[in-house]
């Protein structure tokens, strides 16, 4: 009943906006339900700079260092899978602590993930260099945003997706699977499966279809042998 009752009044806003009250929730519950917290919350910052600490080792680690890499990213992610390859340097609010990879995912360098909240990646995805996906965003209005409020919503990206570089990714967006997202793109919304999609706003401009499936590059074939 208590629960129940949490999250029926879980958030108040009064004042013409100036003041917003979340009810009966700790730190962690705001932040992943996506409803207003302090991020300057001491204890986060502690719990912040330790797995900012293992980011910090794996960005110094030789290219000859493959097994260390592998231990540090098993130690600093909430999930990964196996044969993944992120390339330093790599940078993250939380190191890692929130992101989901699942396996023989590839990330070239400048790979930049706000995991404030939750990040899922599926199988064989690969980020170009210089992506952003962010979680983390703030009121528009100016009163909370001079308290520092922020809120945070999950990114989810299939498996087998290519994402361009420079590309950035906002808060909340979902991306099906086999999708690829164009150099430069700053997606807004949600991209389904099997399209190409690019542009600021990213769009969807067509689906994948037979002729990307027998040519990779104007009239040369790809040979699946």
């Amino acid at each position: 009943m208590r629960r129940a009752r949490r999250y029926y009044a879980a958030a108040a806003l009064t004042n013409g906006g100036e003041r917003y009250i979340i009810l009966f929730m700790d730190i962690n519950e705001k932040r992943h339900g996506g409803y207003l917290y302090d991020p300057g919350d001491e204890t986060l910052g502690r719990e912040q700079a330790e797995a900012q600490e293992k980011m910090y080792d794996y960005n110094a680690t030789r290219p000859s260092e493959t097994e260390k890499r592998q231990r540090l990213l098993k130690e600093m992610f909430a999930e990964i899978g196996e044969n993944c390859q992120i390339e330093p340097p790599f940078h993250s609010n939380w190191g890692g602590r929130h992101v989901h990879f699942g396996s023989e995912i590839f990330a070239n360098f400048n790979l930049t993930l706000t995991d404030d909240t939750h990040i899922y990646v599926g199988d064989r995805t690969m980020f170009g260099p210089n992506v952003t996906v962010v979680t983390a965003t703030h009121p528009i209005a100016p009163k909370p945003r001079e308290k520092k409020y922020e809120y945070n919503l999950p990114v989810r990206i299939g498996r087998n997706c290519w994402i361009g570089a420079g590309t950035t990714i906002l808060p909340g967006v979902t991306i099906g699977d086999n999708t690829v997202v164009g150099a430069g793109s700053l997606v807004t919304r949600d991209l389904p499966a099997n399209v190409v999609a690019y542009g600021s706003p990213c769009r969807v401009m067509r689906e994948i279809n037979d002729r990307d499936r027998e040519f990779y590059y104007k009239d040369r074939r790809i040979d699946e042998e």
